[in-house]
């Protein structure tokens, strides 16, 4: 049997849940305690493939190809651990599931209704991943704002929840921020103790309260907060700004975290809990020098978030290579010069959809050709190297069908299985696929392996007919499906690191294992620095 904590927000959105969420589960794990997570959030869409980067950030995609919310990505870095789909759980998927029930009947002429059967169904899916993962503590963190129309039947639902296992086996964090106000030059406790009485006006009295603060708050501010929201003082946890995401873990152990959720589940351990491993990395996440300078152009770059899991790999691999890597979001857009990449050792091409931008990211390529400069192309990335190659060898006019359907020299087209594809969400090639890598390649020297897997999320492909152009262009297939049909990966000759995957490795960095590619690539981008 597994052990429950919820996870819920209040005050504002986008107030570090998925982060707490991933923290806790961090300082369990440093004790040897088994632990998955689940997000739960309350929009109707099915999944998040469908959703605009600037309105939900990026797309995470697990191994077994489900497009997720991104705190997912959050979770497997801070815990190393590879998540399933169904760790994701919407409101779209619940009555979805619930609908399909209904029409075959299997509510024997119920009137179906939010509670029991959508209630119910939403308990069910939770517990199915805690069957599946054998975990002993189940993160649940309920996406949203308690309060919010949507998310009430996901609150009831773990409200029940409660009530069905043994009162060690669940308890509720709730996560509230705690606003500094200038002109008063002092903090209000007071939406912390409304959002608390909300939650527990609909049923739940929280256990743990963890206070988000621009700075940090004082002991008589967290006596405040635990009389009036009725915890122990020792449950109310500050959570002030930090330096890094990956502080926070060590930030909420250092107030015990650890030990009051061992004692409040009834969990025992004889391990102590471990967390130096992940101090090291902090540390060397801190590092000011040696600084590079990385310039990751893309379309979506008002938001961070629409690129988190690449900002994070960099950062691995920066602190793996002992440096420190300042990152730049370049828009590739009508006002795009190449004369701005001039600063930079190191240029990142992104994944993305539609034409908007590309040709900005193919002028960053024949730049990078140039003058010598790593650069380092991921899905459409990829493509739009294999385009610029193209017309800097003869075929001025080769593009992507995804940007030209008529185009005389179409070197990147759409896989054969989507082109009778009509619906848009969970249909392009997704998740985790074999991939052979050719040695003596700078690939090879990465990854020091000859098969690997990696995750996609694509539809269109290096067409196959123009290999051979590309080949004699000086492109080398250093990474391609078993059968070799697909082109996974390509380098281009007397280039000193040159290198497109058409998978997504950002979603497979770790903290404590930076993705082979991501950390070749900072390395190559200090020697330029080194070199210039």
């Amino acid at each position: 049997m597994s052990k429950y904590i919820v996870v819920t927000g209040g005050v504002v959105s986008s107030i570090g849940k998925g982060i707490t969420s991933a923290s806790i589960g961090r300082i369990l794990r440093s004790y040897g305690v088994n632990v998955t997570a689940i997000k739960i959030d309350p929009y109707l869409n099915w999944d998040s493939g469908t959703l605009n980067p600037y309105q939900h950030g990026e797309v995470f995609v697990t191994d077994d190809g489900m497009e997720t919310d991104l705190d997912l990505g959050h979770y497997e870095r801070f815990l190393d651990v590879t998540l399933s789909g169904k760790a994701n759980i919407t409101t779209g998927k619940v009555y979805s599931s619930v609908i399909e029930k209904e029409r075959k009947g299997e509510y024997l002429g119920s009137c179906v209704q939010i509670i029991p059967h959508i209630t119910d169904e939403i308990k069910l899916m939770i517990k199915n991943v805690a069957d599946k993962s054998k975990a002993e503590v189940v993160l649940v963190e309920v996406g949203g704002t308690v309060g919010d129309i949507e998310s009430q039947p996901f609150i009831e639902a773990l409200r029940q929840l409660r009530h069905e296992v043994e009162p060690d086996d669940c308890m509720f964090v709730h996560v509230t921020y705690v606003p500094y106000l200038k002109a008063a030059k002092e903090f209000k406790t007071k939406p912390t103790q409304h959002s608390t009485k909300e939650l527990r006006g609909l049923g739940i009295t929280p256990d743990m309260i963890v206070c988000r603060s621009e700075l940090l708050l004082d002991k008589k501010l967290k006596e405040k907060i635990a009389h009036f929201c009725d915890v122990p003082y020792e449950a109310v946890i500050n959570t002030p700004d930090a330096h890094s995401i990956y502080e926070v873990p060590l930030t909420m152990y250092s107030e015990n975290v650890g030990d009051y959720i061992l004692k409040r589940l009834n969990i025992s351990t004889s391990k102590k809990a471990d967390l130096y491993e992940w101090s090291q990395i902090v540390e060397d996440l801190k590092i000011d020098t040696p600084k590079i300078n990385i310039a990751v152009v893309g379309k979506y770059i008002e938001l961070e978030d629409a690129y988190i899991s690449i900002r994070e790999a960099l950062k691995h691999a920066g602190a793996a290579n002992k440096v420190n890597v300042d990152i730049d979001w370049i828009k590739a857009d009508e006002n795009f010069n190449k004369t701005m990449l001039d600063k930079y050792d190191g240029l990142l091409i992104p994944g993305g959809f539609g034409e908007r931008g590309i040709t900005g990211k193919i002028e960053t390529v024949k730049y990078a050709i140039k003058n010598n400069k790593p650069i380092f192309g991921i899905c459409l990335g990829l493509h739009a190297m294999a385009i610029a190659v193209a017309q800097l060898n003869g075929e001025p006019e080769a593009n992507s069908t995804e940007f030209d359907v008529n185009s005389p020299c179409p070197v990147i087209d759409m896989m054969e299985e989507q082109k009778k594809i009509k619906n848009m969400g969970g249909t392009m090639r997704l998740g985790a696929y074999p991939c052979k890598v050719k040695e003596g390649t700078i690939a090879y020297e990465a990854y020091k392996e000859t098969e690997i897997s990696e995750r996609h999320r694509h539809r269109y492909e290096v067409n196959n007919e123009y290999r051979d152009l590309l080949k004699n262009s000086g492109v080398v297939i250093s990474g391609s499906s078993p059968d070799d049909f697909l082109v996974e990966m390509i380098e281009l000759k007397d280039h000193p690191w040159f290198l497109g995957c058409q998978f997504h490795p950002e979603f497979k960095s770790r903290p404590n294992k930076a993705h082979p590619i991501f950390k070749s690539f900072i390395k190559a981008a200090k020697e330029f620095k080194l070199d210039n």
